[in-house]
């Protein structure tokens, strides 16, 4: 794969399809500008060439009509002032079309302009050819830096590929695969993958394939339920996925016959409801009352975790210990956040929920990388291929 340090940018127009599908609050104002942030050092390495930089994303999911409340506007904005530049970043009102075009010819070498919402198009997650020659015509080098969608087969991230002069990996794109190559197929021993999150559906391919990689695996959020099902233990009211109770089975039995150890919870909070305001108490996994549901793993769970990531060297987590967001059931989230700031391993954070929990301890800094794609990393670690950087390969196997 080529890189954007590794091709000549000087004063060509530059598309940058960049993530910045940032959260919003309810008056359309940005909460958390970490993916923009990401992204600055390959649009400023565009701008230090004295190209025409034109950068393009999604915002939700507007199922290709045009939704004002997802509009680019308050990312352009924010951008603007980011890069610290006189110049406002101007937005357009479309992603294609005679008008985009006339903006991208009127554009001045060292300027920035962002196209309006691609997913206002339903070529864009079809993957739609003629879409994606219209966006590959605005720009003599494409530069994917959008890691958090690689895993998607839309337009902007794999057919404009087939279009592009030139078609390259940004930094942010370099750094995320970097930190999952030094982290999950070379790396230092013992390696210990932290899983958990609402559902099993969407990490037990990840976990599977963690079976051939890992030293060791613990599991905490509603998807330990099903484990703690698997082995005979009633979890109440509480979420699980009860045909995939066989599979955690399987799962646990195989990493056994393996050598390889895995950790659930041996006591958790419980609750009457999933309230702010609900009747709580501390049990063992095995008296989970009848009508109550688990809603975070609990104490003695914390520190057996803590006691496993001990000796560890890398630590890739995904996923929070329970449900987080509500005071009294994030206690086990925060002190997972603790034990892997203050370890010495090598930390890789995957996930939007993940990433806020460290946020809110006022951890980042003290994690090794914290990746800007949830789903993209949970498809890296079941072992699939992402379609966005098999086309950037396959481009730059063609320009050799």
């Amino acid at each position: 794969m080529q890189f954007i340090n590794d091709i000549n940018l000087r004063e060509k127009r530059v598309l940058i399809r960049v993530d910045f599908n940032v959260p919003l609050d309810q008056e359309g104002n940005i909460t958390d500008d970490n993916r923009i942030r990401a992204a600055l050092p390959t649009i400023n390495h565009a701008l230090d060439e004295n190209a025409k930089v034109i950068v393009c994303s999604h915002m939700g999911r507007p199922k290709g009509k045009k939704v004002k409340e997802l509009s680019m506007a308050p990312v352009a904005r924010r951008l603007g002032r980011l890069l610290q530049k006189d110049e406002e970043v101007r937005l357009a009102p479309d992603c294609v079309g005679p008008e985009v075009r006339r903006m991208v010819d009127n554009l001045r070498r060292g300027q920035v302009m962002m196209l309006e919402n691609l997913r206002f198009h339903p070529g864009e997650t079809v993957n739609d050819p003629e879409f994606a020659k219209e966006l590959a015509a605005l720009c003599d080098v494409y530069v994917d830096d959008a890691f958090a969608v690689a895993h998607r087969e839309h337009a902007s991230v794999c057919g404009v590929v087939d279009f592009a002069p030139v078609s390259v990996a940004g930094f942010t794109m370099k750094k995320e695969l970097q930190y999952f190559r030094r982290s999950f197929l070379d790396p230092a021993r013992p390696l210990a993958a932290v899983i958990g999150g609402a559902k099993a559906i969407t990490k037990l391919p990840a976990m599977e394939n963690l079976l051939d990689h890992v030293d060791k695996i613990i599991i905490g959020g509603a998807m330990a339920n099903t484990f703690l099902q698997s082995v005979g233990y009633d979890v109440g009211k509480s979420i699980y996925e009860e045909e995939l109770v066989p599979t955690a089975n399987m799962l646990l039995r195989t990493a056994k016959r393996e050598g390889i150890k895995m950790y659930i919870p041996v006591d958790c909070v419980v609750a009457d409801r999933f309230h702010r305001k609900a009747e709580t108490k501390l049990v063992p996994v095995q008296d989970v009352p009848k009508d109550w549901m688990i809603m975070d793993i609990g104490p003695a769970t914390s520190m057996l975790y803590r006691e496993a990531l001990a000796d560890c060297k890398t630590i890739i987590w995904n996923g929070p210990m329970g449900a987080f967001e509500i005071d009294a059931f994030s206690r086990g989230t925060y002190a997972m956040v603790s034990t892997v700031a203050q370890s010495y391993a090598l930390s890789i954070i995957g996930g939007g929920d993940t990433d806020v929990a460290v946020s809110n301890q006022g951890e980042s800094a003290n994690m090794s990388y914290i990746s800007t794609g949830g789903g993209a990393f949970l498809a890296l670690l079941s072992g699939e291929t992402l379609p966005a950087v098999e086309a950037l390969e396959k481009a730059s196997s063609s320009h050799e």
